[in-house]
């Protein structure tokens, strides 16, 4: 399964940088997992996890594979791109591709960048991304009515789809992006907006606040301090990074990062930050399995039931699944390895209803 989140912004905010620097990242460590580069603005990125590190070293695994999210560059917007401004078109269809939107957010002052818009100021920037993509949804809208209002007359599921339609619509035309009115809407309806109409402004959102260096070390700029407030306002997850510092972080010796971000007062570099937020915003969590071999880790929906989870190993595990051993992270961490944990009777074991757990380690018993 494919889990993707764009990289959105306005022009010179520093968007290209940090794609960059992740896929350079993606390259520096590719001993460790198979990277790719699926197309020139696509990049398949690791999830930092230490606990896979630690599963590993306890087991003597000898190669260690974490899991990976894809990270896409789109098109840079400018006011209007809803209209089929600068590249809008592509703009708008490579949004509608990713489940989640990485808005890059400048944050940092040089006289040397020109902003598009004249001044610095992140909240403005956010707003115009998010009124881009409401009048796209909106045109959206008024398309599928029109389509729909007829039908509606006579047709009960036809009327049913015109009033979420109309629901849609109201919100919409306050300029409110539907991700912060989802609520007022059922599952079904839910379903309806996000995957028969691909909408735009009902896709979850995270903020990348990309400040200077000296930002970075002080963490006093007013303007992330602003950024924040908003993001907390509308329950968007905030990361703060320095583009330019991760794309020179990846290039580093291990020490010398270390040291480097040490004298920065940071325990871990940004990037680590926002790929694991990203799958955050996913609604994901991570399972391991473990073997002498590969030690290695998964991305599921939350939620999601052992023999699913399976499947993302192998079709035929899914299909012949019998039961899994399961111990938890937390109770895997108090033990030298998993022969101590089955000795102390930490690991347990779960049928096919059993809903998997973040940090869950399991061993599938399947019989094809």
């Amino acid at each position: 399964m494919k889990f993707r989140i764009g990289l959105v912004g306005l022009p010179n905010v520093g968007k290209s940088t940090l794609f960059n620097a992740l896929i350079k990242k993606a390259k520096a460590d590719v001993a460790n997992y198979p990277f790719c580069t699926i197309e020139p603005n696509i990049g398949r990125v690791a999830i930092p996890d230490r606990r896979l590190e630690e599963i590993a070293k306890k087991e003597g695994s000898r190669e260690v594979t974490p899991a990976t999210i894809e990270f896409v560059d789109i098109a840079g917007l400018v006011k209007g791109a809803s209209k089929g401004a600068g590249l809008g078109n592509q703009f708008l269809a490579h949004i509608r591709e990713v489940p989640a939107i990485a808005y890059v957010l400048r944050c940092f002052l040089d006289e040397d960048v020109i902003h598009v818009e004249g001044t610095v100021d992140p909240i403005r920037d956010a707003e115009i991304l998010d009124l881009e993509l409401v009048l796209a949804d909106l045109d959206s809208i008024k398309g599928r009515k029109e389509r729909v209002e007829k039908l509606a007359k006579s047709n009960k599921s036809a009327k049913s789809e015109l009033e979420t339609l109309n629901k849609a619509e109201a919100f919409l035309e306050d300029f409110k992006p539907l991700r912060l009115v989802l609520d007022d809407f059922t599952e079904e309806e839910k379903a309806y907006l996000q995957k028969t109409l691909y909408l735009l402004s009902v896709k979850p959102v995270i903020y990348v606040a990309n400040v200077s260096e000296k930002d970075l070390a002080e963490k006093s700029n007013p303007l992330v301090g602003a950024l924040k407030k908003k993001a907390e306002l509308e329950g968007i997850p905030i990361v703060e990074v320095c583009a330019k510092v991760e794309a020179e972080l990846v290039d580093f010796p291990e020490e010398e990062r270390e040291e480097f971000l040490k004298a920065l007062g940071i325990e871990e570099p940004g990037l680590n930050k926002l790929i694991r937020e990203g799958a955050k915003l996913l609604d994901l969590i991570t399972f391991f399995t473990v073997n002498p071999k590969e030690a290695r880790s998964w991305l599921i929906k939350k939620g999601t039931k052992a023999p699913e989870a399976a499947g993302e190993i192998h079709s035929d595990m899914e299909r012949g699944f019998i039961a899994c051993e399961v111990i938890s992270f937390e109770d895997y961490h108090r033990v030298k390895n998993l022969q101590q944990a089955k000795e102390l009777g930490l690991v347990r074991l779960e049928g096919r209803d059993y809903v998997v757990q973040d940090g869950d380690i399991i061993y599938f018993r399947f019989n094809v």
